[in-house]
């Protein structure tokens, strides 16, 4: 039975964060209901300046949520019917959703059983089955899986032999550093959410892609406004509506602001449970190159269930990310997998348990969730 006289502890706080900067976002909002100008109003361009500014991008393009991103990112390379693209198998949807809604196939390979990141073996040995299957390499999509940067001196080594194009799932990884560079800096093009849960997260849905390449960027630009031409009239090409809502990018100014000292907290967090917890369950690793944005913090344990109910019960929330590999969805079990399977993302659904994780977590919080964990990891 649930213990309902303990404190809650969630996985996300947002109200913690509001309360912080709640002067700044009460005046932001004012602003935007003051002008008026709620579809690309001044703060939108203002917050794609300061992204790509903090990122280490030459261009920022806003949409409305991160799957546009990864689309239109898509789109603007001309992928479709044909084309293999690379995706792990271990991810949320919306990495393979948009390589289907495109016509192009879907190619899932595996993660690293410490990283939980693309492995670059298993994406050499799918590219070298594309032919067998009448596909074309195309991409890759390397995924910053519960915002830890991917190997991405290892994949662009490999996509740069193949030819493919890289687009980064930066979706969790917003404030995370590989070898000196801010996710975002990346591969030929960065996609990003900003979900509310996210480590740079807004008040509804939007997202935005990084890069460095002038002609892709106005592509890009193009596309996420009905293919516009040179006029307001004019259409260049197909495109879609996905645009940023202003009242979204001036809340996430402040957001942007305050996102290295949060980095700075999540980190905190994250020693904290690995200090604790490394003697009884795998907890995650940080390669030396990199800076995790903790999006989550998600350990292994053999007793996964028995440690999701005992958190339940101790007012702990605690999520499964991800309980099946994509591969087994419905919606992609006509895809094609690489040769040798997926064997670590099919493991790691059997073991995976993200426990809260935020930049406002407090050590006896902490300490609370370490608790019930090695209770159940020491039965």
């Amino acid at each position: 039975m649930m213990n309902t006289t303990a404190k809650a502890i969630p996985l996300v706080d947002l109200h913690a964060q509001r309360v912080r900067i709640s002067d700044l976002l009460e005046q932001a909002i004012a602003d935007v209901l003051t002008r008026g100008q709620f579809i690309m109003g001044p703060e939108v361009a203002e917050f794609e300046d300061a992204l790509a500014n903090y990122a280490g991008a030459k261009h920022c393009i806003s949409c409305a949520n991160g799957t546009d991103a990864l689309m239109i990112a898509l789109m603007a390379r001309g992928i479709g019917p044909g084309d293999a693209v690379f995706v792990p198998a271990f991810t949320f949807p919306a990495t393979a959703e948009v390589v289907a809604l495109l016509g192009a196939t879907p190619f899932f390979i595996d993660v690293l059983e410490d990283t939980f990141n693309i492995s670059p073996d298993s994406l050499q040995r799918a590219i070298g089955e594309c032919t067998s299957r009448e596909l074309r390499p195309a991409a890759v999509i390397p995924v910053d899986l519960f915002g830890l940067p991917v190997d991405y001196e290892s994949i662009s080594a490999i996509a740069e032999e193949h030819g493919l194009f890289v687009l980064c799932d930066a979706a969790q990884s917003m404030g995370a550093i590989s070898a000196d560079r801010k996710a975002g800096s990346f591969g030929h093009a960065t996609a990003t959410s900003f979900f509310p849960a996210k480590p740079l997260g807004c008040y509804g849905d939007g997202g935005a892609v990084l890069t460095d390449n002038d002609e892709l960027a106005e592509v890009l630009r193009s596309i996420r406004q009905h293919g516009k031409g040179g006029g307001k009239y004019e259409q260049a090409r197909v495109g879609v509506n996905s645009r940023l809502d202003t009242l979204q990018a001036a809340i996430l100014l402040p957001k942007l602001e305050i996102l290295e000292d949060e980095m700075t907290s999540r980190n905190r967090v994250a020693a904290r449970y690995a200090e604790n917890l490394a003697d009884a369950v795998s907890v995650p690793v940080i390669p030396e190159y990199g800076r995790c944005a903790w999006a989550q913090y998600t350990i292994k344990l053999e007793h996964r269930d028995k440690a999701q109910a005992a958190l339940k019960d101790a007012n702990i929330a605690c999520a499964i990310y991800y309980p099946k590999t994509l591969n087994r969805q419905a919606a992609y079990a006509s895809y094609p997998v690489v040769g040798n399977g997926v064997p670590v993302s099919e493991s790691l659904t059997k073991t995976v348990l993200s426990l809260p994780m935020h930049p406002y977590l407090q050590d006896e919080d902490i300490d609370r969730v370490v608790q019930v964990i090695l209770k159940i990891a020491m039965q």
